[in-house]
């Protein structure tokens, strides 16, 4: 689940990591205000206005504007709210921005040069370590600086058994190039996100930049987190920052019904029970002359009612030309399987795509029987091999 930049903020700050001070806004008076507040509670005379999204890239968009005066926080935040934001990280439809955040401004003079730094915390699935990916080179693109200067990054892995030790927090600070007060808040700073990572059961934990102020201090001046779902049942605190104004609708529905749905740009709906076999049948239908246009799992106990609901789903997506079933019955009949695909025809109504079923597995052949004494337009096929020609086929 992602969350956005000021959720992200308040899970760091929990665990000690420094922030700027900023406050939400859904309206301009509102930013008026967090402005007013922070002027008054920090000193502050300049404020960052920047657009919520589940998106990077927010500043090449227009999303992220510095204001120089209370004011011209009223003006930003009226141009920004209601705006359709396209950034590198967003489809070409944009995303609409609900609300902003006003922060504190963190470019103030001192006796030291300001410095942008990159940071992220993940997993590495091969070893089953946690990596600390960090660049001096940050507030642009880790990619950029991953292919002109790859020298400037550093990563050092954690081994879950021992935890991150202080000699590699020391170390971090160090390739950094930071020196004094500036080297201990860093250790400090690695310290704490590395907490937040494990607290909270993120998958990532994306700092950039990370900021080290003119008087050394060192703050989280942008924040992106995402927490591993399948964790989530051990935080309902941040299962309730779930914003579903960010997500996909069809997604949103899908996870109403417990289906496991993902939308992807293809032209061919895919309907499956496991995720394994779901990427295999993504990969034959691709192998087909196709593109998926969804991963759908519909779980090991699929029945008739879950087959339909995922077949409304697909149909959403007006992308979709074809959808294959490919269920293989395991614990689930594939029976009631076909069952549900008969019912799903006849209860949405006309649909005027093609269905291609493959069924293996418990009661594979009354399935097959099922769907072929229906007369509905249903392709039937037994193999894989049988599934992807019958893709082929009906795309030409």
């Amino acid at each position: 689940m992602n969350l956005h930049e000021y959720q992200s903020k308040s899970i760091l700050k929990q665990f000690g990591v420094a922030v700027p001070e900023g406050g939400l806004a859904h309206t301009e008076e509102e930013a008026v205000k967090a402005a007013e507040f922070l002027q008054s509670s920090t000193g502050s005379d300049k404020f960052v206005v920047k657009a919520q999204i589940h998106a990077g890239g927010r500043g090449k968009g227009g999303g992220v504007k510095v204001a120089k005066s209370i004011e011209e926080v009223r003006q930003f935040a009226r141009q920004i709210l209601g705006m359709t934001l396209v950034t590198p990280q967003t489809s070409k439809e944009g995303k609409l921005v609900r609300k902003v955040y006003v922060e504190q401004n963190i470019y103030y003079p001192g006796p030291s040069e300001p410095k942008e730094i990159y940071m992220s915390i993940l997993l590495n699935r091969q070893k089953g370590h946690t990596v600390i990916m960090y660049s001096p080179r940050g507030g642009m693109d880790i990619e950029a600086v991953a292919e002109e200067t790859p020298e400037l990054i550093f990563t050092e892995e954690v081994d879950p058994k021992i935890g991150l030790q202080a000699f590699q927090a020391r170390k971090v600070a160090f390739n950094l190039g930071l020196k004094e007060d500036a080297y201990k808040n860093m250790v400090k700073f690695v310290f704490g996100i590395f907490k937040a990572y494990e607290a909270s059961d993120a998958s990532l934990i994306e700092i950039n930049p990370v900021f080290k102020t003119s008087d050394n201090k060192i703050l989280a001046a942008d924040a992106k987190i995402v927490i591993d779902n399948n964790a989530l049942y051990r935080h309902p605190d941040i299962a309730l920052m779930r914003d579903l104004d960010e997500e996909d609708p069809i997604e949103v529905e899908a996870t109403r019904h417990d289906l496991n749905y993902v939308k992807l740009n293809g032209n061919v709906g895919c309907m499956v029970n496991g995720a394994g076999l779901a990427m295999a049948t993504m990969d034959i239908i691709k192998l087909s002359g196709g593109d998926p246009a969804n991963f759908l799992d519909v779980g090991g106990s699929a029945n008739a009612k879950r087959v339909e609901e995922g077949f409304r789903i697909i149909m959403k997506d007006a992308a979709v030309k074809a959808i294959l079933v490919n269920i293989f019955g395991g614990i689930v009949r594939c029976d009631r399987v076909a069952q549900g695909v008969v019912d799903a025809y006849k209860n949405i109504g006309e649909i005027n795509i093609p269905i291609i079923v493959r069924l293996q597995g418990t009661n594979a052949i009354e399935g097959k029987k099922l769907i072929d004494a229906s007369g509905l337009k249903v392709h039937s096929a037994i193999t894989l091999k049988e599934a992807a020609d019958l893709v082929t086929q009906v795309l030409r």
